[in-house]
């Protein structure tokens, strides 16, 4: 294997480890919220699928980069 080669795969697989660590990290900052709590925030704010698209920011490509 071609030491370039060797360095590539190095750099992408720590990509991919440090990916799925900041998913994790991610996740364990969100917090925990009871189906009570989420029953009285659809009352006050409605449903994500009732918003005008207009309203929402879609922040997929946040946690991929």
């Amino acid at each position: 294997m071609e030491t370039q080669e060797l360095k590539n795969l190095i750099k992408e697989s720590v990509r991919e480890v440090l990916r799925e660590e900041r998913l994790l990290l991610c996740n364990m900052l969100m917090p925990y919220v009871s189906d009570q709590e989420q029953k009285e925030l659809y009352q006050k704010l409605g449903k994500p699928q009732d918003y005008e698209n207009e309203q929402l920011i879609d922040m997929t490509n946040w946690l991929k980069q």
